[in-house]
């Protein structure tokens, strides 16, 4: 409760300074005092409020009808600094021609004219009688600005539309091989099935797990893989939700570790009832999995930000992955990719995980590779390869752009 609270009053610093941004942008830079700025100065204090509000509401109190005006503006709202602050930098030049212009316009109209000098050379020049003229800089900035909001207004209103379809569209099945330099020629061609940051939560409920668990089940794979972040909210209120995760089949088992987010939402009780739903969930620990007359070890660890004790405590490599046969291929499910730094230190082979959602918010994805080693798709750190889906869920904003939801079949080659 404390770390969400923190969250939340970080998020509302960072979010009433962008809306400062954005009330300069929209509101004051393209209306004149009066009642119309007025007004658009309340409707950004409003929006302000919104983001706080709703991830408040959303995680402690449980106001879900908050959900999707909140998360929805959040999409906006990203899109629309973006947009804004690539227009700076053509603004800002506009604007110094305009202002040049003006100054040399300004010159030239206020040069006097040469005297006429009469033959004694006695004679005043004549009186110039002084005219008011339009400001017309003041009104082409007006419209410049004007017209960069309409601009922007519409881009991000299209994108976060486009992003909209995106995240609630079926995921994609995208499939891939991956060499194993230690799996038996035996083994050659096993298909693990793996999803990630499924996220139900006021957003997403029963219709979201039975399609997932429908398209899983079409895949005929031979084991299933469920890397983290399930769930945004506790049993009682999510229990039927993930109720169809108990139809999925594979020839050898279903697998699940905790992601970060199953710690925000009550994990020892989601152990349980993922354990109960027919999963096996792996709590720094490690499965034989004997197929094709050859020997797999798959292991799992708790996320790597868990912290205290108990059932699901901090992820420990020297329990899922110590005194082991090192000359068996090991399979490591970790939701986050950065986790793959020390699982190297133990020789594994591959690494599954998802957490990035590939970004989920181009141009997100750039910031999440500061943090992660691999953001999406197939890569390798210190020796193990690392594959990350970028998940079948979406957190916060419904809105995906540039990381289509997916599921993805893994299938294992031997040399």
């Amino acid at each position: 409760m404390l770390a969400i609270l923190g969250f939340v009053g970080t998020l509302a610093l960072v979010v009433g300074l962008i809306h400062f941004y954005l009330w300069k942008r929209l509101v004051k830079d393209t209306t004149g005092p009066g009642r119309l700025r007025r007004v658009g100065t309340v409707v950004a204090v409003l929006l302000a409020v919104l983001v706080p509000a709703t991830m408040t509401g959303t995680q402690v109190a449980g106001a879900f009808w908050l959900a999707w005006p909140g998360y929805l503006w959040l999409a906006v709202m990203f899109y629309l600094l973006i947009v804004l602050l690539v227009l700076e930098v053509p603004m800002a030049v506009t604007r110094l021609v305009l202002r040049r212009r003006s100054a040399a316009a300004e010159a030239t109209t206020a040069a006097p004219e040469p005297a006429l000098v009469g033959a004694a050379g006695s004679a005043d020049p004549p009186a110039v009688e002084a005219v008011d003229r339009p400001d017309h800089d003041e009104s082409r900035r007006l419209l410049l600005a004007r017209g960069a909001a309409i601009f922007a207004g519409l881009t991000a209103a299209g994108i976060t539309g486009y992003g909209v379809r995106t995240a609630l569209g079926p995921p994609q099945i995208d499939r891939v091989r991956i060499p194993l330099a230690k799996l038996p020629r035996s083994m050659d061609g096993l298909r693990i099935a793996t999803v990630s940051d499924i996220h139900l939560g006021p957003l997403r409920g029963r219709m979201h797990t039975e399609r997932i668990v429908e398209m899983i089940n079409r895949l005929d794979a031979d084991l299933v893989a469920v890397v983290g972040d399930l769930v945004d909210g506790s049993v009682a209120e999510l229990g039927e939700a993930a109720e169809p995760l108990r139809d999925l089949r594979s020839r050898y088992g279903s697998f699940f570790v905790t992601g970060n987010h199953e710690y925000y939402s009550g994990v020892e009780e989601w152990v349980r009832e993922v354990d109960r739903l027919g999963l096996r969930v792996l709590q720094n620990e490690r499965q034989e999995i004997r197929a094709r007359g050859g020997v797999l070890d798959l292991a799992g660890i708790n996320d790597v930000t868990a912290d205290g004790t108990g059932v699901a405590g901090p992820a420990d490599f020297t329990a899922a992955l110590g005194g082991r046969d090192v000359s068996r291929p090991v399979v490591l499910l970790a939701h986050q990719p950065i986790a793959a730094r020390e699982a190297a230190k133990f020789g594994v082979d591959l690494q599954l995980s998802g957490h990035t959602h590939g970004g989920q918010l181009a141009p997100f994805n750039l910031a999440v590779k500061l943090q992660q080693p691999v953001v999406s798709g197939l890569g390798e750190v210190d020796g193990t390869k690392v594959y990350v889906t970028n998940g079948a869920g979406f957190w916060g904003p419904p809105v995906r752009v540039g990381a289509p939801p997916q599921v993805t079949l893994v299938e294992l080659r031997s040399p």
